[in-house]
Protein backbone atom coordinates (compact mmCIF):
# COMPACT_ATOMS: atom_id res chain seq x y z
CA UNK A 1 0.00 0.00 0.00
CA UNK A 2 0.57 3.33 -0.82
CA UNK A 3 1.24 5.35 1.98
CA UNK A 4 2.43 9.22 3.27
CA UNK A 5 1.47 8.35 6.45
CA UNK A 6 -0.92 11.34 6.77
CA UNK A 7 -2.37 12.50 10.41
CA UNK A 8 -6.13 13.08 9.93
CA UNK A 9 -8.64 15.66 11.71
CA UNK A 10 -11.99 15.70 11.66
CA UNK A 11 -11.92 13.18 8.74
CA UNK A 12 -9.40 15.77 6.93
CA UNK A 13 -5.55 15.20 6.29
CA UNK A 14 -4.09 18.07 8.69
CA UNK A 15 -0.80 16.73 9.53
CA UNK A 16 2.24 14.61 8.45
CA UNK A 17 5.19 12.98 10.41
CA UNK A 18 8.83 14.24 10.36
CA UNK A 19 7.91 17.64 9.54
CA UNK A 20 10.82 19.40 8.00
CA UNK A 21 11.58 22.92 6.68
CA UNK A 22 14.78 23.54 4.93
CA UNK A 23 16.12 26.75 3.19
CA UNK A 24 14.04 27.65 0.27
CA UNK A 25 15.13 30.16 -2.30
CA UNK A 26 12.31 31.23 -4.97
CA UNK A 27 11.67 33.63 -7.47
CA UNK A 28 8.35 35.13 -9.26
CA UNK A 29 9.02 35.84 -13.01
CA UNK A 30 5.76 36.92 -14.18
CA UNK A 31 3.11 38.67 -12.27
CA UNK A 32 0.76 40.56 -14.03
CA UNK A 33 0.29 44.57 -14.09
CA UNK A 34 -3.17 45.03 -15.73
CA UNK A 35 -3.90 42.87 -18.63
CA UNK A 36 -3.36 38.49 -18.72
CA UNK A 37 -4.24 37.74 -14.90
CA UNK A 38 -4.58 34.47 -15.46
CA UNK A 39 -1.23 32.07 -15.26
CA UNK A 40 -1.24 28.01 -14.67
CA UNK A 41 0.28 25.07 -15.97
CA UNK A 42 3.98 25.52 -15.57
CA UNK A 43 6.69 23.85 -16.39
CA UNK A 44 10.38 23.88 -16.03
CA UNK A 45 13.47 22.57 -18.24
CA UNK A 46 17.49 22.85 -17.96
CA UNK A 47 19.06 23.74 -21.39
CA UNK A 48 21.93 25.47 -22.82
CA UNK A 49 23.16 26.81 -19.54
CA UNK A 50 19.85 28.21 -18.74
CA UNK A 51 16.51 27.33 -17.18
CA UNK A 52 13.52 27.65 -19.25
CA UNK A 53 10.32 28.21 -18.20
CA UNK A 54 6.37 27.83 -19.87
CA UNK A 55 3.23 28.29 -18.77
CA UNK A 56 -0.08 28.93 -19.65
CA UNK A 57 -1.63 32.71 -19.94
CA UNK A 58 -5.08 33.78 -20.34
CA UNK A 59 -6.77 37.24 -20.15
CA UNK A 60 -8.66 36.82 -17.07
CA UNK A 61 -10.31 33.17 -16.60
CA UNK A 62 -9.30 29.52 -16.92
CA UNK A 63 -9.58 27.68 -20.21
CA UNK A 64 -10.99 29.87 -22.19
CA UNK A 65 -10.17 31.24 -25.95
CA UNK A 66 -7.32 33.51 -26.39
CA UNK A 67 -5.03 31.90 -23.97
CA UNK A 68 -1.79 31.49 -25.11
CA UNK A 69 2.12 29.92 -24.20
CA UNK A 70 4.16 32.49 -22.34
CA UNK A 71 7.84 31.61 -22.33
CA UNK A 72 10.92 32.66 -20.14
CA UNK A 73 14.26 31.89 -19.04
CA UNK A 74 17.33 32.22 -16.29
CA UNK A 75 20.98 31.75 -16.69
CA UNK A 76 21.26 32.09 -12.33
CA UNK A 77 17.98 31.49 -11.22
CA UNK A 78 17.35 34.76 -9.47
CA UNK A 79 16.77 36.99 -13.13
CA UNK A 80 14.52 36.25 -15.68
CA UNK A 81 13.79 37.44 -18.85
CA UNK A 82 10.81 39.38 -19.52
CA UNK A 83 8.56 36.59 -20.42
CA UNK A 84 7.96 36.48 -24.04
CA UNK A 85 4.66 34.73 -26.05
CA UNK A 86 5.97 31.44 -27.22
CA UNK A 87 2.58 30.34 -28.88
CA UNK A 88 -0.42 32.32 -29.88
CA UNK A 89 -3.82 30.11 -30.23
CA UNK A 90 -5.42 30.48 -33.83
CA UNK A 91 -8.74 31.13 -35.23
CA UNK A 92 -11.11 28.04 -34.81
CA UNK A 93 -13.38 28.21 -38.54
CA UNK A 94 -16.05 29.96 -36.52
CA UNK A 95 -13.57 33.13 -35.67
CA UNK A 96 -13.12 32.33 -31.99
CA UNK A 97 -10.08 31.85 -30.93
CA UNK A 98 -8.47 28.59 -30.01
CA UNK A 99 -6.63 27.74 -26.62
CA UNK A 100 -3.71 26.47 -25.96
CA UNK A 101 -2.14 24.89 -22.74
CA UNK A 102 1.51 24.49 -22.08
CA UNK A 103 2.15 20.96 -21.43
CA UNK A 104 5.86 20.37 -20.51
CA UNK A 105 9.58 19.79 -22.14
CA UNK A 106 11.87 17.09 -23.66
CA UNK A 107 15.16 17.28 -24.43
CA UNK A 108 17.68 14.88 -27.04
CA UNK A 109 20.63 15.37 -28.81
CA UNK A 110 21.28 18.23 -28.27
CA UNK A 111 17.39 19.55 -28.71
CA UNK A 112 14.80 21.32 -26.49
CA UNK A 113 11.21 20.42 -27.29
CA UNK A 114 8.11 22.25 -25.68
CA UNK A 115 4.70 21.38 -25.93
CA UNK A 116 1.66 22.98 -25.85
CA UNK A 117 -1.82 21.44 -26.27
CA UNK A 118 -4.35 23.25 -28.18
CA UNK A 119 -7.97 22.49 -28.49
CA UNK A 120 -11.31 25.00 -29.30
CA UNK A 121 -13.19 26.60 -26.93
CA UNK A 122 -15.45 23.49 -26.10
CA UNK A 123 -12.43 21.10 -25.89
CA UNK A 124 -13.03 19.85 -29.69
CA UNK A 125 -10.09 18.73 -32.23
CA UNK A 126 -7.77 18.69 -29.24
CA UNK A 127 -4.00 18.13 -30.65
CA UNK A 128 -0.67 17.82 -29.17
CA UNK A 129 1.92 20.56 -30.49
CA UNK A 130 5.74 20.50 -30.17
CA UNK A 131 8.19 23.46 -31.09
CA UNK A 132 11.94 23.27 -31.15
CA UNK A 133 14.71 24.75 -30.03
CA UNK A 134 18.71 24.13 -30.53
CA UNK A 135 20.15 27.46 -29.14
CA UNK A 136 17.40 28.27 -26.09
CA UNK A 137 16.94 31.48 -28.45
CA UNK A 138 15.28 30.72 -31.24
CA UNK A 139 12.14 28.38 -31.66
CA UNK A 140 10.99 26.17 -34.33
CA UNK A 141 7.46 26.51 -36.11
CA UNK A 142 4.51 24.39 -34.29
CA UNK A 143 4.19 21.10 -35.38
CA UNK A 144 1.20 18.63 -35.05
CA UNK A 145 2.17 15.49 -33.41
CA UNK A 146 -1.62 13.82 -34.20
CA UNK A 147 -1.63 12.95 -30.88
CA UNK A 148 -5.13 13.90 -29.09
CA UNK A 149 -3.83 14.61 -25.86
CA UNK A 150 -3.97 17.72 -23.71
CA UNK A 151 -0.73 16.32 -21.29
CA UNK A 152 -0.52 16.60 -17.78
CA UNK A 153 3.65 16.30 -17.54
CA UNK A 154 6.09 16.61 -20.39
CA UNK A 155 7.54 12.92 -21.80
CA UNK A 156 9.62 10.96 -19.22
CA UNK A 157 11.68 8.12 -20.28
CA UNK A 158 11.31 4.66 -18.74
CA UNK A 159 14.20 2.43 -17.94
CA UNK A 160 14.11 0.80 -21.57
CA UNK A 161 14.11 4.51 -22.81
CA UNK A 162 10.61 4.41 -23.93
CA UNK A 163 8.71 8.00 -23.23
CA UNK A 164 5.60 7.92 -21.78
CA UNK A 165 3.29 11.48 -21.86
CA UNK A 166 1.40 11.31 -18.53
CA UNK A 167 -2.62 12.46 -19.15
CA UNK A 168 -5.69 12.14 -17.36
CA UNK A 169 -6.98 9.06 -18.53
CA UNK A 170 -4.51 8.61 -21.48
CA UNK A 171 -0.78 7.75 -21.11
CA UNK A 172 0.86 7.76 -24.58
CA UNK A 173 4.17 5.59 -25.25
CA UNK A 174 6.58 5.97 -28.03
CA UNK A 175 9.88 4.69 -28.88
CA UNK A 176 10.96 7.71 -30.77
CA UNK A 177 13.64 9.55 -28.07
CA UNK A 178 13.45 12.44 -30.40
CA UNK A 179 9.60 12.75 -28.52
CA UNK A 180 8.89 13.76 -31.53
CA UNK A 181 8.02 10.44 -33.35
CA UNK A 182 4.72 9.02 -33.58
CA UNK A 183 2.71 8.05 -29.95
CA UNK A 184 0.50 5.04 -29.44
CA UNK A 185 -2.07 5.73 -26.79
CA UNK A 186 -3.18 3.88 -23.92
CA UNK A 187 -4.33 4.67 -20.49
CA UNK A 188 -6.86 3.78 -18.21
CA UNK A 189 -9.74 4.16 -20.20
CA UNK A 190 -12.10 1.28 -21.65
CA UNK A 191 -11.50 -0.19 -24.82
CA UNK A 192 -14.97 1.19 -26.36
CA UNK A 193 -13.46 4.25 -25.91
CA UNK A 194 -10.00 3.46 -27.75
CA UNK A 195 -10.68 6.20 -29.87
CA UNK A 196 -10.58 8.50 -27.15
CA UNK A 197 -9.39 12.27 -26.94
CA UNK A 198 -7.71 13.15 -24.07
CA UNK A 199 -8.58 17.02 -23.46
CA UNK A 200 -8.97 18.59 -20.34
CA UNK A 201 -12.52 17.46 -19.57
CA UNK A 202 -12.59 13.90 -21.35
CA UNK A 203 -12.18 12.12 -17.94
CA UNK A 204 -15.42 12.94 -16.82
CA UNK A 205 -17.47 10.20 -19.11
CA UNK A 206 -14.62 7.47 -18.60
CA UNK A 207 -14.95 7.92 -14.58
CA UNK A 208 -18.94 6.91 -15.69
CA UNK A 209 -18.33 4.58 -18.06
CA UNK A 210 -15.53 2.52 -15.47
CA UNK A 211 -18.38 2.90 -12.69
CA UNK A 212 -15.11 4.56 -10.56
CA UNK A 213 -16.63 6.51 -7.30
CA UNK A 214 -14.81 9.59 -8.29
CA UNK A 215 -13.28 11.48 -11.47
CA UNK A 216 -9.72 10.55 -11.96
CA UNK A 217 -6.83 12.67 -13.70
CA UNK A 218 -3.86 14.16 -13.69
CA UNK A 219 -1.55 11.72 -14.07
CA UNK A 220 2.31 11.22 -12.81
CA UNK A 221 4.66 8.56 -12.18
CA UNK A 222 7.70 6.84 -11.26
CA UNK A 223 8.65 2.88 -11.92
CA UNK A 224 10.28 1.55 -9.11
CA UNK A 225 12.94 -1.25 -8.70
CA UNK A 226 10.84 -4.27 -9.56
CA UNK A 227 10.32 -2.46 -12.86
CA UNK A 228 6.75 -1.37 -12.80
CA UNK A 229 5.17 1.99 -13.46
CA UNK A 230 3.43 3.27 -10.91
CA UNK A 231 0.57 6.39 -12.41
CA UNK A 232 -0.59 8.09 -9.16
CA UNK A 233 -4.01 9.94 -10.31
CA UNK A 234 -5.74 12.99 -8.68
CA UNK A 235 -9.17 12.08 -7.42
CA UNK A 236 -11.72 15.21 -8.41
CA UNK A 237 -15.35 15.65 -8.67
CA UNK A 238 -17.90 15.86 -5.57
CA UNK A 239 -17.31 12.21 -4.60
CA UNK A 240 -13.59 12.59 -4.44
CA UNK A 241 -11.56 10.89 -1.85
CA UNK A 242 -8.90 12.10 0.45
CA UNK A 243 -6.74 9.75 -1.46
CA UNK A 244 -4.36 9.37 -4.76
CA UNK A 245 -5.42 6.52 -6.73
CA UNK A 246 -2.91 4.19 -8.33
CA UNK A 247 -2.80 2.51 -11.57
CA UNK A 248 0.46 0.19 -12.49
CA UNK A 249 2.02 -1.10 -15.70
CA UNK A 250 4.43 -4.07 -16.01
CA UNK A 251 4.46 -4.07 -20.18
CA UNK A 252 6.43 -0.78 -20.42
CA UNK A 253 3.29 1.21 -20.24
CA UNK A 254 1.81 -0.77 -22.75
CA UNK A 255 -1.07 -1.74 -20.68
CA UNK A 256 -2.38 -0.03 -17.34
CA UNK A 257 -4.62 -1.76 -14.55
CA UNK A 258 -7.55 -0.84 -13.33
CA UNK A 259 -7.10 2.25 -11.17
CA UNK A 260 -7.29 1.22 -6.90
CA UNK A 261 -7.32 3.67 -3.54
CA UNK A 262 -3.80 4.31 -1.83
CA UNK A 263 -3.66 6.30 1.60
CA UNK A 264 -1.60 8.78 0.60
CA UNK A 265 -3.53 12.15 1.01
CA UNK A 266 -4.25 14.55 -1.55
CA UNK A 267 -6.37 17.47 -1.64
CA UNK A 268 -7.65 16.99 -5.27
CA UNK A 269 -4.72 19.32 -7.32
CA UNK A 270 -1.99 18.25 -9.13
CA UNK A 271 1.34 16.37 -8.56
CA UNK A 272 4.69 15.78 -9.82
CA UNK A 273 7.01 12.71 -9.26
CA UNK A 274 10.23 12.17 -9.93
CA UNK A 275 13.78 10.69 -8.63
CA UNK A 276 17.02 12.56 -6.98
CA UNK A 277 20.21 11.80 -7.82
CA UNK A 278 20.58 9.54 -4.44
CA UNK A 279 17.92 6.93 -5.79
CA UNK A 280 15.21 8.52 -3.48
CA UNK A 281 11.74 9.09 -5.14
CA UNK A 282 9.77 12.52 -4.54
CA UNK A 283 6.48 13.50 -4.82
CA UNK A 284 5.95 17.56 -5.10
CA UNK A 285 2.21 18.64 -4.11
CA UNK A 286 -0.53 19.54 -1.71
CA UNK A 287 -1.33 16.46 0.32
CA UNK A 288 -2.57 18.78 3.46
CA UNK A 289 -6.06 20.11 3.60
CA UNK A 290 -6.41 23.97 2.39
CA UNK A 291 -6.09 26.65 -0.10
CA UNK A 292 -3.10 24.14 -2.05
CA UNK A 293 -1.18 25.33 1.02
CA UNK A 294 1.24 24.37 1.98
CA UNK A 295 3.38 23.22 -0.50
CA UNK A 296 5.06 19.92 0.07
CA UNK A 297 7.91 17.36 -1.01
CA UNK A 298 7.92 13.79 0.21
CA UNK A 299 10.27 11.52 0.00
CA UNK A 300 10.62 7.43 -0.26
CA UNK A 301 13.32 4.71 -0.56
CA UNK A 302 11.16 2.86 -2.26
CA UNK A 303 8.66 4.78 -4.15
CA UNK A 304 5.70 3.06 -1.59
CA UNK A 305 6.31 4.49 1.64
CA UNK A 306 6.76 8.34 1.73
CA UNK A 307 8.48 8.68 5.31
CA UNK A 308 9.80 12.06 5.14
CA UNK A 309 8.31 15.56 4.19
CA UNK A 310 9.49 18.80 3.31
CA UNK A 311 7.43 22.19 3.81
CA UNK A 312 8.87 24.06 0.39
CA UNK A 313 6.26 26.89 -0.11
CA UNK A 314 4.76 28.29 3.16
CA UNK A 315 3.94 32.29 1.93
CA UNK A 316 1.05 33.51 0.94
CA UNK A 317 0.16 35.93 -2.61
CA UNK A 318 -2.17 37.81 -2.65
CA UNK A 319 -4.85 37.72 -6.01
CA UNK A 320 -4.66 41.21 -8.15
CA UNK A 321 -7.84 40.06 -10.54
CA UNK A 322 -10.24 38.32 -8.55
CA UNK A 323 -13.07 37.75 -10.79
CA UNK A 324 -11.56 34.97 -12.84
CA UNK A 325 -13.15 31.85 -13.26
CA UNK A 326 -11.48 29.08 -10.92
CA UNK A 327 -8.82 31.83 -9.99
CA UNK A 328 -7.16 30.48 -6.67
CA UNK A 329 -5.14 28.13 -4.83
CA UNK A 330 -1.54 29.13 -3.24
CA UNK A 331 0.83 27.10 -4.75
CA UNK A 332 -0.97 25.17 -7.73
CA UNK A 333 0.11 22.58 -10.20
CA UNK A 334 3.67 21.95 -9.56
CA UNK A 335 6.16 20.87 -12.01
CA UNK A 336 9.78 19.79 -10.77
CA UNK A 337 13.67 19.62 -11.90
CA UNK A 338 16.99 18.31 -9.79
CA UNK A 339 19.80 20.08 -11.78
CA UNK A 340 22.82 20.86 -10.64
CA UNK A 341 22.32 20.35 -7.07
CA UNK A 342 18.94 21.54 -6.22
CA UNK A 343 15.78 20.69 -6.49
CA UNK A 344 13.52 23.21 -8.20
CA UNK A 345 9.99 23.93 -8.46
CA UNK A 346 7.93 25.49 -10.43
CA UNK A 347 4.15 26.52 -9.89
CA UNK A 348 1.06 28.91 -10.38
CA UNK A 349 0.21 31.25 -7.46
CA UNK A 350 -3.46 31.68 -7.21
CA UNK A 351 -3.69 30.94 -10.86
CA UNK A 352 -2.18 34.25 -11.19
CA UNK A 353 1.94 34.67 -10.32
CA UNK A 354 4.60 31.95 -11.38
CA UNK A 355 6.91 31.24 -9.13
CA UNK A 356 9.88 28.84 -9.02
CA UNK A 357 11.39 27.57 -5.93
CA UNK A 358 14.36 25.83 -4.74
CA UNK A 359 16.54 23.70 -2.10
CA UNK A 360 19.47 22.54 -2.34
CA UNK A 361 19.83 18.43 -1.99
CA UNK A 362 22.09 18.61 0.29
CA UNK A 363 19.72 20.01 2.47
CA UNK A 364 17.00 17.01 2.22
Amino acid sequence: MITNHAILTDGQPTGLPDLRHPVVEWVRPYEPAEAWTYSHHPHLAAFGGRLHAIWSNGRVSEDRPGQRVLWSSSADFRTWTVPQVLLEPALGPDGVERVLTAAGFHQHDGQLVAYAADYGPRKETTRLLALTTRDGLVWSAPRDLNVPICPNHGPQPTVSGRLIIAGNIAFPYSDDPSGLGSWTMAGVYPPSLAGTKDDPAAFWPVATAQGWPSALCEGSFIQTADGVLQMLLRSTGQTRSLWLWLSQSRDDGATWSAPTETRFSSIDTKFHLGRLPDGRYYWVGNPLWGNRFPLVLALSSDGLDWNQHHVIGATHYRMQETTGQWKGGEYGYPHSLVHDGWLYTIVSRQKEGVEVLRVRLSDL
